[in-house]
């Protein structure tokens, strides 16, 4: 068991060892009658065992090793005291327990570089490569052990307003960058958590350091922040900016009076002299016995990046694994109220100073409940509830006992000393008792006894409000704890509604406009009518686009219909409803008129006029049938089908392969029927017939083998039957003429009276070579 000297802290604390700063005690022995014989155990009234026996340097007692709590397994080197000087040295009203303040003062740089040189001459490795198991084992070896001395130091209890913190801050002192003002505006920025609308602390007006405004604290190894609750056991909320990892221990709420109910049994000479003790932060035990005796316990390394959160009335310790810079401040939600309470309850029985006024500060948020978080006036209203039932028990006791006087006082203009009860010293602010004869003196209303010894009529009651007035307080803070209920029910009335009258849009954004000037929590009812509102406003703009034809994208029947549909199921009235119910009704009836044509085209083909004027008043309507797309079939089949007529009744004049197979192509993306499909067959054929005529004609025209002229006038004669233009075949017909033509010129001079000359006959050969 470890405690220090110093002065209260918050949260970090710089442990300095010395020969006063180790205390060690025998719980739950009784000390026996003294012996005449003063060498012998004090815990166990023998001299047995010498070698065992330590001399106490303060008060000259023996006690063995073995009888201590923990026993020593052997004879501590140096000075060595024992329980009672322990004792003794306790309750010195002088020296409170705490840490001492450092003489030297540091630069962030200066000091990690001690703290850094630090670790790694102690553990003789690289900082980090230290295990923070390893840290962990040697902190809590270091804590038990009376023979040595570690003395390491702590930036703790920085304060930021004066220091800087590390989150950005809109202060005015440097202009901030986009991503810093996003930061400086977070809710997780610890400068603007406690302020929060939904944070009870947004409402003290005083910057109370620690707690609204953030501290600062840079640790090295061993560092440590001894075992505390937070201020009005409110919560805690601690980030890790950078650096090496922090290790927490903490105790759930529900174990705190165990937890205190341990360290009083194994310590009672420390908690007689401070029963606060555990409020100075000087105190640390080993979580390993507070588990021993039954107190729950669980443990964390903090990371740099990493928030950790303490709950109200748990407690916590811990400490730094090496260089670290971290940021922390309270905050207190709805739900801390009632915990708020009864800490001043806790207070009060203890004596120990506010840090403010629990019932100013209850008071100052029922003063102004259209202020208030819906979450925060309920439980506001609870909370004052119980304080206005708890005040009326109080006066009424004082008018039990004729004191009948009063007097208003603005509490609240005091200084805190100067309204502290002198008994208990809780800050008073609903009322006090005071005294004509003893101006000096104050009590609270449970403390009335302790006032003074004058007669009860010089007593008087100073108050701040009366009675009546925090009926109305508390009224106020009912009505706007149920203005949500009274909203809700109307918001249903109106999104719920079925055969009563549709609202007006106005009214609906009456109704969310409501939402957000009573600060309505978000919630499903509020999203409903935020989505009606939406709608509403979008269904409109459809309309007005629908009837002045400047819509982006024509609408399907379909999809006009559901817009009707969800217009008629709006709230909400939309004026243009009943002529966007006209448009629908010519789109229907032209549906009509486009299957009666579609039906019609089934036996036989419409009639291009008919369909060329069906579908230009089908692009004249709001939204298009889907028949509109068969129209167009029908229409590109018709046009499809008569070039195909066109190009097969032109008697192969014009026709070549290339537009058959263009007819082909084209005819393969128009939809498809059964004259579409004969027609298909009909080119396929020709096609197919033209392209074999053309590779036989291909054939003859390579040089590869002579034909005779009979089997080239055969082909010829027989591809001219073909209605299609074919190029080998009209090469082949060129060739032919050209052979006939040779023939006939041989013939010539083979039948002439004259013989023919050698040139004649050499030119005669070449061309027909």
């Amino acid at each position: 068991f470890v405690s220090a000297r110093g002065r209260e802290g918050r949260g970090g604390v710089v442990p300095q060892r010395d020969d006063d700063a180790l205390w060690l005690r025998a719980a739950g022995i009784k000390r026996p009658p003294p012996q005449v014989d003063s060498f012998v155990c004090r815990m166990c009234g023998r001299g047995d065992e010498d070698e065992k026996l330590l001399l106490c340097d303060g008060c000259d007692d023996n006690y063995h090793t073995f009888c201590l709590l923990p026993p020593l397994a052997d004879a501590p080197k140096g000075n060595w005291r024992c329980p009672k000087c322990v004792a003794e040295e306790c309750k010195r009203p002088p020296e409170a327990f705490g840490f001492e303040q450092a003489t030297r003062e540091y630069t962030l740089q200066s000091f990690g570089e001690m703290a850094d040189t630090f670790k790694s001459d102690y553990f003789n490795m690289p900082v980090h490569m230290v295990p923070t198991e390893l840290v962990e084992r040697e902190f809590w070896r270091l804590v038990s052990s009376i023979e040595e001395d570690v003395t390491v130091e702590y930036g703790a209890d920085i304060h930021s307003k004066e220091f800087g913190s590390g989150f950005p801050v809109n202060n005015g002192k440097r202009q901030l960058t986009p991503e810093e003002e996003e930061y400086a505006r977070s809710g997780w920025n610890l400068n603007v958590m406690p302020v929060l609308e939904q944070s009870v602390l947004c409402h003290i007006n005083a910057d109370i350091s620690g707690m609204k405004v953030p501290w600062l604290y840079v640790g090295m190894v061993f560092s440590a922040f001894c075992w505390h609750i937070e201020d009005h056991w409110s919560y805690s909320i601690n980030y890790l900016h950078w650096g090496e990892p922090k290790t927490w221990y903490g105790v759930p709420s529900v174990a705190a009076e165990r937890l205190e109910e341990v360290m009083k049994r194994l310590t009672p000479e420390l908690f007689e002299s401070q029963p606060d003790l555990l409020h100075q932060l000087v105190t640390i035990m080993n979580p390993n016995i507070l588990m021993a005796h039954g107190v729950p316990v669980v443990r964390t390394n903090q990371c740099a990046g990493e928030f950790v959160i303490t709950f109200p009335r748990a407690y916590h310790s811990g400490f730094n694994q090496g260089y670290n810079f971290a940021e922390a401040v309270n905050f207190c939600t709805a739900d801390w109220l009632p915990a708020g309470r009864s800490c001043i309850e806790h207070y009060r029985r203890l004596r120990r100073y506010c840090v403010f006024s629990h019932e100013e500060l209850t008071c100052k948020m029922a003063a102004c409940p259209e202020k208030l978080d819906l979450n925060l006036a309920a439980a506001t209203h609870r909370e004052m509830f119980s304080i206005v039932q708890e005040e009326r028990k109080l006066r009424k006791s004082l008018l039990e006992r004729g004191i009948t006087e009063a007097e208003r006082e603005a509490f609240e203009l005091l200084p805190d000393d100067e309204r502290q009860c002198d008994k208990c010293k809780t800050t008073c602010f609903l009322s006090a008792l005071a005294c004509s004869q003893c101006p000096e003196r104050l009590v609270c209303l449970y403390h009335t006894q302790d006032l003074c010894a004058c007669p009860s009529d010089r007593h008087y009651l100073r108050y701040r409000y009366t009675l009546d007035e925090l009926l109305a307080m508390l009224h106020r803070l009912k009505v706007r704890a149920e203005s949500f209920d009274s909203w809700a029910n109307r918001v249903k009335e109106v999104l719920e509604q079925e055969q009563s009258p549709k609202r007006a849009l106005e009214e609906l954004q009456a109704l969310c406009d409501e939402a957000t000037e009573r600060k309505f929590p978000n919630n499903e009812l509020l999203h409903k009518l935020q989505t009606s509102i939406s709608d509403t406003e979008r269904c409109r703009s459809v309309c007005a686009e629908l009837l002045t034809h400047t819509h982006s994208r024509r609408m399907t029947l379909e999809e006009l219909q559901a817009f009707v549909d969800q217009v008629q199921n709006l709230p909400c009235v939309v004026s243009q409803l009943g002529q966007v119910k006209v448009l629908l009704e010519e789109v229907t009836q032209f549906q009509h008129r486009a299957q009666a044509v579609l039906k019609g085209a089934e036996l036989s083909p419409a009639q291009p006029e008919e369909l060329e004027a069906l579908l230009e008043q089908g692009a004249g309507l709001a939204a298009e049938a889907p028949e509109c797309a068969l129209l167009r079939g029908l229409q590109e089949q018709g046009r499809w089908l008569g070039e195909v007529r066109r190009t097969l009744g032109a008697g192969g004049r014009g026709v070549t392969l290339g537009v058959l197979r263009g007819l082909m192509e084209a005819g393969c993306n128009v939809p498809q029927s059964d004259a579409v499909e004969t027609a298909m067959a009909e080119l396929q054929e020709l096609l197919t017939i033209a392209e074999r005529w053309e590779e036989k004609a291909q054939i003859c025209l390579e040089d590869r083998q002579k034909h005779p002229l009979s089997t080239l006038e055969a082909i010829v004669s027989e591809a001219q039957l073909i209605p299609v233009q074919l190029p080998n075949i009209l090469a082949l017909q060129g060739s032919l003429a050209r052979a006939r033509a040779w023939v006939t010129d041989l013939e010539e001079i083979q039948n002439g009276e004259h013989y023919p000359c050698l040139d004649d006959l050499e030119g005669l050969v070449a061309v027909g070579r």
